[in-house]
């Protein structure tokens, strides 16, 4: 008898698992990233560096961007972090691919040190505003984070989503 509960509850668990990471793979791109500017020129932004330095798209001209729009306070922002920390890896040698975080975090003490934390080693960006307050949240639509946004060498929107791993694969076709 013992056994027998044993085993259903292992069962029970095994498909519980297999439904959760099923869901994992789920696309969410058509609840969450629906108005996101998924073609044409991107939008111009100008934002300060957590590094002391003043950014803006046309600085990232001729290479291809990747901005994660993010904050340390999100926690589908942290759950996905160590695949970024795998794509920085893979680009780290990269000079043409350049990856940038835009940071809805209003504490520049909390988002230095989760980034030390972390070991990001990509650029962040912060007006350290909320969401709803950026303009650059406005201009390029973003409604949930984390959202993805890959802008090719002229300027141009190549990709906009919520899902890293379709900004993985794109990322994988470019270096090929």
């Amino acid at each position: 008898m013992k056994i027998k509960l044993f085993l259903s509850l292992t069962a029970a668990l095994f498909l519980g698992a297999v439904t959760l990471l099923a869901q994992d793979v789920k696309d969410l791109d058509p609840q969450y990233a629906k108005d996101l500017i998924k073609s044409g020129q991107a939008p111009d932004f100008t934002l300060p560096g957590t590094d002391g330095k003043t950014y803006s798209l046309k600085d990232f001209r001729g290479k291809t961007l990747i901005i994660d729009f993010w904050a340390t306070w999100c926690p589908d922002c942290r759950d996905e972090m160590p695949q970024l920390l795998d794509l920085q890896k893979k680009l780290k040698d990269r000079k043409d691919i350049v990856m940038v975080g835009v940071s809805f975090d209003t504490d520049p003490a909390r988002l230095e040190a989760y980034v030390k934390e972390q070991g990001i080693g990509w650029l962040q960006l912060s007006e350290f505003k909320a969401k709803k307050e950026s303009a650059i949240s406005e201009a390029y639509h973003i409604q949930w984070i984390p959202t993805k946004y890959v802008i090719g060498p002229d300027g141009k929107v190549l990709l906009a989503t919520v899902m890293q791993n379709k900004v993985d694969a794109l990322v994988d076709t470019l270096l090929k």
